[in-house]
């Protein structure tokens, strides 16, 4: 790579650059030379990217000059970005925001995701013992994208007789391979399919839960007051749908790269399986290293400055999160995979009102899955290519062919 960068030649939402390219090397640069920059994205009109800590806390945080309403990524539809502003809680602003959150919030307080840890390590422990049995597993569809499909049935009280359709609808719709050999990628039209036969499924079950309803997440939205009104049967499903694609994309990909980095780092595997690390951190560093979602989106309200740059109302801010959680003003040695390290103030589920709603529950998963693999596995084995996801919006990894003993 050149010793300089011309801002206007580099696109950071080039998919293929998260397919097969090396995106940490290119963040780096970005990061010294021009850390928020104009970055021309055609066909659209383009955008800021913000690549560095400090000023991504100061759009994390100025709620008053930027909003969420606008989408919250890069390459979103805008019809349905409209259809859903105001109504889903990761597009919409206070006050809206806040009270709708609050709505959602006991589903993912502490002592209630403390309470689905022994449900998580029923999931995780068959899984792992049956990767045990295999010569070769394909870690993302056969263990990553399992779990969170499962504890999301938990926290909407999805009826048992429905959970394995569910579960294998959602790895589909989310993109883990067909088949235990894994080698039958899902196809875009399947994802599609899926994702559309759960969302019937759920206005079904919010159908249901409004004659019946209990103590899940899906009967607090629809017995909760919104500035003295009901929530619509929309606003409930378009919230399920948020909550559905959250907990399946987060806690999947960490999974699967922290795996990987696991694999690539034998030295930090020891210090787990040895448990001089305390697991808590390890789950914070996995978090950062791995940074599933690669940005979040906001638009300005008006023009603000941004890193030394003048942004103009209506101009869309990518905060770069991958290349934040590397910043070396940050996080000393950033590219090093350091399951000790402290503090560790990443911004892999944002910061301020925004704040992801379910980050105790990826938090509780990663912890569970760490804690499992370190009591039943002694070692780690790569045995075939890695097949990344081609997303400017996931950093993921489609396919990951492992070997454990």
């Amino acid at each position: 790579m050149p010793d300089t960068l011309d801002p206007t030649t580099v696109d950071v939402a080039d998919p293929a650059l998260y397919e097969g390219g090396d995106p940490v090397a290119l963040w780096a640069r970005l990061r010294a030379t021009t850390p928020v920059f104009w970055n021309n994205h055609p066909p659209g009109p383009g955008f800021w990217a913000v690549m560095s800590y400090r000023p991504a806390l100061e759009v994390y945080r100025n709620t008053d000059a930027f909003t969420s309403e606008r989408g919250m990524r890069i390459d979103s539809d805008p019809a349905a970005v409209q259809a859903a502003a105001g109504k889903q809680l990761i597009v919409t602003d206070p006050p809206t925001h806040p009270r709708l959150r609050q709505l959602m919030n006991s589903a993912f307080l502490p002592k209630v995701v403390s309470g689905l840890e022994a449900s998580m390590r029923r999931v995780i422990e068959p899984l792992v013992e049956q990767a045990l049995r295999k010569e070769t597993v394909d870690f993302v569809s056969e263990v990553a994208a399992v779990l969170p499909a499962a504890i999301i049935c938990d926290i909407m009280n999805v009826p048992q007789a429905e959970r394995a359709m569910m579960i294998d609808l959602t790895s589909t719709a989310f993109g883990a391979s067909v088949g235990g050999d894994g080698k039958c990628p899902v196809s875009a039209l399947e994802k599609t399919e899926a994702h559309s036969e759960i969302f019937l499924y759920y206005t079904e079950l919010v159908e249901e839960r409004r004659r019946n309803p209990g103590d899940d997440v899906v009967s607090a939205l629809i017995q909760g007051d919104l500035d003295g009104r009901s929530l619509t049967d929309e606003e409930v499903l378009l919230n399920c749908d948020g909550l559905l694609t959250g907990a399946n994309e987060t806690t999947r990909h960490a999974s699967a790269a922290g795996l990987l980095a696991l694999i690539e780092n034998p030295d930090q595997w020891q210090r787990l399986r040895e448990g001089s690390v305390a697991i808590d951190t390890a789950v914070d560093e996995i978090l950062r290293y791995t940074s599933p979602a690669l940005h979040v989106v906001r638009v300005a309200k008006k023009d603000v400055e941004v890193g030394g740059q003048q942004v103009r109302a209506g101009q869309a801010v990518a905060i770069w999160n991958s290349s934040v959680n590397r910043d070396e003003t940050a996080f000393p040695d950033p590219d090093r995979f350091d399951l000790g390290r402290t503090p560790n103030r990443h911004l892999t589920f944002g910061i301020g009102p925004h704040f992801c709603l379910g980050a105790p529950l990826a938090r509780a998963e990663l912890k569970v899955l760490l804690e499992v693999l370190a009591e039943k596995v002694t070692h780690l084995e790569l045995v075939g290519p890695v097949e990344r996801q081609r997303s400017n919006f996931m950093w993921g990894i489609e396919r990951l062919p492992v070997s454990l003993r």
